[in-house]
């Protein structure tokens, strides 16, 4: 019994961590402002809706991968699915969960939008580079 009390309160707090890091990996993406080109291929100006997320993802999908993006592409992935998770399921029973879990939806697809920035910026690099004799 003991045990389990154990687990549960480690994956509590694992979870606790996990949405911390998440959030401050958003943050920081919700200062830079988005490039013309990725506000005219995705059509997010200044705010993303929640739904954006997975159109983006897409893009982001045929663009070359950086490195440095991919562990927190994931990592902000999986976030959007939990936040889907609760807003489809104990977000039914407490409405402003709903609301914060579609502003946090919207703030991944910002994070998105913004890492497909740094994509195409690291894709004109890598065609410079090529460019050069």
């Amino acid at each position: 019994m003991m045990a389990v009390v154990i687990l549960v309160c480690s994956l509590i707090l694992m979870l606790q961590f996990f949405v911390s890091y998440c959030r401050s990996l958003i943050a920081a993406s919700a200062k830079e402002p988005l490039p013309l080109e990725v506000q005219e291929v995705t059509g997010i100006s200044r705010s993303a809706s929640a739904d954006d997320f997975s159109r983006v993802i897409q893009l982001l999908n045929l663009c070359p991968e950086r490195p440095e993006d991919r562990s927190q592409l994931r990592v902000v992935g999986a976030y959007y699915r939990l936040l889907g998770f609760v807003r489809s399921t104990i977000a039914l029973f407490a409405p402003s969960l709903k609301a914060w879990a579609d502003r946090e939806r919207a703030l991944c697809a910002y994070f998105a939008a913004v890492t497909l920035g740094r994509r195409i910026a690291f894709s004109r690099n890598l065609l410079a580079q090529q460019m050069l004799p």
